[in-house]
């Protein structure tokens, strides 16, 4: 009954549009959803959309199945209450038909919090919706929506709120909040194995007798500098080039989708070099968005952080020598590029697979890095390290084994926070088994001496 589907938004009487998820309804499009994500396309990404709509849909897929209930408070702590339990009874039967299992605690506090967040908007942004005027002309499913902001601004008590005229700042939150989750310390980070890297490299990506040349580079930067697996595939082929203070390494930018300058050679009509962002770029000379912004298998995120100039990221080496690598691995793999067609400036593209000299994909590659690991005797697992993202991990552990101070991390890493680096740079079991043993040993010596010196009685 409800399905969320990928459509084009068109605002205003150009030709251009916006990709974005919608959710359908028996009504049509849920109005109220698809004015909330316009109003956030530029400062949220179409994953949290994803998720926003996953959300909504299940709300009023509740609302649906539980048509009868109209006190708001009881709908939405019954609601709350069906993410964590399901809707099974003891006897194995849901007569709502909804068939949820429970769900984990996190779960269904992300839940809780798109639902509270984008009421809290719709209530705001809709005041005659939300005073439920018999004149709004919404679709049956958007007038539902705005009656549940309605009720919510009305009795503050959307999730549990209570916003009372006299109540302090700390009385002031949740009457229904999410369940607690037990404490515990962050688990061990799962970085990739830093003895059997160069292994993967040279064996791990040998397909039936050829390296795979594209797949090494983007494994090298993701373990000899940290990057995050998606930020890779908004590479352009002009973004890497010899560091002029070290010709044998390679000096690579990866600048920001949409934000970040656009290529030098950028020319008009007339010859004369232009000026502006990859956004304008990719639409004025391919025709293209940038690839946050599209919502297909070419889509390839940019999570942000700190950039080390207007708007890029820059590879910081470490170990150098992987800078090195990275080059001599780049021409050959030029060598290759120069073969193809391409309409776009990407770096990484289909080299044997149709369509040849389209963009590569972030699923592909995923697919490639964990063959790559079998050929190598490697089990591949998140909790392992040996997934893309194990080499971020396995970069800022690096990092802080060789003494580099916090404040360096933090910026060879990219965060735009201090505390963001501590998941990479905790320690691990096996530290914590030798710190334990160490400490037993000393231990042992100071009783041993002690010992020693003691006079009998």
């Amino acid at each position: 009954m409800f399905v969320t589907a990928k459509a084009q938004v068109h605002t205003d009487a150009t030709s251009v549009y916006t990709e974005l998820p919608v959710l359908l309804t028996p009504a049509g499009v849920l109005e109220p959803l698809l004015d909330y994500f316009l109003a956030r396309s530029h400062d949220r990404s179409l994953v949290w959309m994803g998720k926003v709509s996953r959300s909504v849909r299940m709300f009023l897929e509740y609302l649906h199945s539980n048509p009868a209930e109209r006190d708001s408070y009881r709908l939405f702590q019954n609601f709350a209450q069906r993410l964590y339990t399901g809707t099974f009874g003891r006897d194995g039967l849901d007569p709502s038909g909804l068939a949820w299992p429970a769900r984990s605690a996190v779960d269904a506090q992300h839940i809780v919090t798109h639902l509270t967040d984008f009421f809290e908007w719709l209530g705001q942004m809709r005041p005659a919706a939300a005073a439920l005027n018999p004149r709004y002309a919404g679709a049956a499913f958007d007038r539902l929506c705005d009656e549940a902001a309605y009720q919510y601004r009305r009795d503050r008590s959307f999730l549990g709120h209570t916003w009372a005229v006299n109540a302090t700042l700390h009385a002031r939150g949740y009457r229904l909040r999410p369940q607690r989750t037990p404490q515990v310390f962050q688990r061990e980070p799962p970085a990739f194995p830093d003895d059997r890297f160069m292994e993967l490299l040279t064996r791990g990506f040998m397909v039936a007798g050829h390296h795979d040349y594209r797949c090494m580079l983007i494994t090298l930067l993701l373990h000899g500098a940290g990057f995050r697996e998606s930020e890779p595939f908004h590479l352009y082929i002009g973004d890497v080039c010899p560091d002029p203070s070290n010709q044998q390494q390679a000096l690579v930018r990866i600048h920001h989708p949409s934000q970040g300058a656009a290529p030098e050679d950028w020319r008009d009509a007339l010859g004369n070099p232009r000026k502006g962002n990859r956004a304008a770029y990719l639409a004025e000379k391919f025709g293209l968005v940038p690839r946050t912004q599209t919502l297909d298998s070419r889509a390839a995120g940019w999570k942000g952080g700190m950039h080390d100039g207007p708007y890029y990221k820059q590879a910081h080496w470490f170990v150098p020598q992987y800078g090195e690598v990275f080059l001599q691995l780049w021409h050959r793999y030029l060598e290759e590029v120069a073969c193809l067609d391409r309409d776009h400036p990407f770096a990484f593209i289909n080299l044997r697979r149709s369509p040849l000299g389209e963009r590569y994909c972030l699923a592909q590659y995923n697919k490639a890095h964990a063959a790559a690991c079998k050929r190598i005797g490697l089990q591949v697992g998140k909790a392992l390290g040996t997934t893309p993202h194990g080499h971020r991990h396995a970069y800022g552990r690096r990092l802080m084994n060789a003494g580099i101070d916090r404040a360096f991390i933090r910026r060879f890493m990219h965060h735009a926070s201090p505390e963001s680096q501590e998941v990479y740079t905790q320690v691990n079991s096996r530290e914590m088994q030798a710190e334990l043993a160490a400490a037993a040993g000393r231990l042992l010596s100071a009783v041993s001496s002690t010992a020693e010196i003691q006079v009998p009685g």
